[in-house]
């Protein structure tokens, strides 16, 4: 169940925050009380407006995602919006006047779609993302390279370290990097530092569920590549 409100009453103490929130419509204390909801997670909105920049962000991926589809770019920006609703559950909205916490929002959305889906952008991932780390971690998820969205690969941001047995190596203490060959390539050649100067981008602690994530397979050559 998603509700929107307005934050009526802050208190701070004790390192804690205490909010009085009055939901819009209905009266719903009956509703929460019947389905015994006692947990809630919030999604909080600065009200500033959508930013130019953020306009300009948005509107070169639905022109890279038409592109993609073969649909026309005022298609393809209505079809994403109704995705996004759907998806996350928020209200709909107008790239008019929406808030700078919707646009950061469906600014994130539309890299998941175009990750998912393959769909390759004509700036870097850097240029086009508001939340950076996230856009690292979706990257991860995906298995696409953090500066041009091609099929990649993990990169070890900290070493492993010599003697660590790769296949068996627990490295949810190691931040990583999702890399296609030619980047990740040029990141052990460049070193980390400069490398992370040269494309804005750094590592990031994840894990995916999978057993490991430290090695992947080079399909072409039949071999493991260790990263």
């Amino acid at each position: 169940m998603y509700v929107t409100g307005v934050v009526e009453k802050t208190e701070s103490g004790s390192g804690k925050t205490r909010l009085q929130i009055l939901l819009d419509g209905e009266d719903k204390a009956e509703l929460l009380r019947r389905k015994e909801i006692g947990m809630v997670g919030m999604w909080l909105d600065d009200g500033r407006l959508i930013s130019a920049l953020q306009r300009k962000k948005i509107y070169a991926s639905i022109r890279d995602v038409s592109n993609h589809t073969g649909y026309s770019p005022e298609e393809t920006k209505e079809v994403l919006k109704f995705l996004y609703v759907e998806r996350t559950g928020r209200n709909a909205f107008s790239l008019a006047d929406c808030t700078m916490d919707t646009a950061r929002e469906f600014i994130n959305f539309m890299i998941d779609i175009c990750l998912e889906n393959g769909i390759i952008l004509t700036d870097s991932l850097y240029d086009r993302t508001e939340d950076i780390e996230y856009m690292l971690k979706s990257c991860l998820k995906n298995r696409r390279c953090s500066i041009c969205g091609r099929k990649g690969e993990v990169h070890h941001w900290d070493a492993i370290g010599m003697g660590n047995d790769r296949r068996h190596y627990d490295d949810s203490s190691n931040r990583k990097i999702c890399l296609c060959r030619k980047h990740h390539t040029l990141a052990h050649s460049y070193g980390r530092e400069r490398f992370m100067q040269i494309y804005h981008v750094f590592g990031v602690y994840y894990m995916d569920g999978s057993q490991d994530v430290s090695i992947e397979e080079n399909k072409e050559g039949g071999k493991e590549h260790e990263c």
